[in-house]
């Protein structure tokens, strides 16, 4: 799909590839280096060997070109994108009533419930680590004529804990949720909403290339699945404790009974090859196959300033 004469509106903030990115006034700032240097899946989809704040850019901007990101002619396609996306297990696991709604993260909409599982995918497919959004009129208006509510549309608020409130409102039981890691503090305040209104929350870590330390300790402690992104201190924290993996370059870790659960029925719906064995040991990680990390000393300074900032405003 092409939509060339597409400009973002609005302002918006987001990770790609482990650097900030802003949108505003139409233009494309990245504001910090990458964390990644080479990503096998980032060359497949956008054709970039090496990533710098340049090649970032250009990546944004295909996006915007071709799928109308933060846009308002915003492409909605649930086409399978990654073999084992976020995105892709929570629709396939409603389609097969395991899941009756999501909690999902949208630019030009915030936080969206929804228990439409085609909205889930359309949504999230190419989506990256939505930090902050505004309003996009047509986003929202499609989201809604889908079934889909965003928590705030007057401005397109990101409150997970919110969302999930919401979802429990109307009626929903077992519900997902995705965490980014710069939101791991979402993660216990979940849990406790989760236990007071008596419902399920399968919470999916997800955009975890810039986790520090706490944010693993966090994840750790209450995630169903996580996303090991180009993380380090995920393959290396959070990958010994898991019952489950799926993939070996970025892998997903299924680290309780009900994230495994959801894993093995989604590969029930995986319509290629699969092999499984068992180990005694995780990860299992192919190197050839992973993302490869930058010198991180810089840049996680500045992913754990910003985590640390958004903490400070949402207090």
């Amino acid at each position: 799909m092409g939509l060339k004469d597409n400009r973002p509106v609005g302002e918006h903030e987001f990770y790609c590839c482990g650097a900030r990115v802003l949108i505003k006034g139409g233009k494309i700032k990245v504001l910090t280096e990458p964390r990644i240097k080479q990503c096998p899946l980032h060359e497949m989809l956008y054709g970039t060997k090496e990533l710098n704040k340049a090649s970032v850019e250009n990546s944004v901007e295909t996006k915007i070109q071709t799928f109308g990101f933060c846009c308002e002619d915003r492409a909605f396609s649930d086409s399978k994108i990654v073999p084992y996306g976020s995105s892709e297990i929570i629709s396939v696991c409603m389609k097969k009533k395991i899941l009756d709604c999501a909690v999902t993260v949208c630019e030009g909409a915030g936080t969206v419930v929804t228990d439409n599982p085609r909205l889930v995918q359309a949504i999230g497919a190419r989506l990256t680590g939505i930090v902050r959004t505004s309003p996009i009129r047509t986003t929202i208006k499609y989201i809604r004529k889908n079934g889909g509510t965003p928590i705030d549309a007057n401005t397109a608020k990101i409150d997970q804990t919110q969302g999930i409130l919401k979802a429990a409102e109307l009626g929903f039981h077992r519900i997902a949720v995705t965490v980014a890691s710069f939101d791991s503090h979402s993660i216990e305040n979940i849990r406790k909403v989760e236990k007071k209104h008596r419902f399920e929350a399968a919470i999916f870590s997800v955009c975890n290339t810039c986790a520090d330390k706490t944010d693993a300790e966090r994840i750790s402690a209450g995630a169903d699945i996580v996303c090991a992104s180009a993380s380090k201190i995920i393959r290396d924290k959070i990958g010994p404790k898991a019952l489950l993996q799926l993939g070996v370059g970025i892998p997903v870790f299924a680290l309780t009974k009900l994230g495994k659960n959801l894993l093995l029925t989604y590969l029930m719906e995986f319509d290629e090859k699969i092999v499984a064995f068992r180990t005694r040991r995780l990860p299992y990680i192919i190197e050839a196959r992973s993302p490869k990390l930058k010198d991180t000393k810089n840049s996680k300074h500045k992913c754990s300033a910003l985590n640390q900032n958004r903490e400070k405003r949402e207090k």
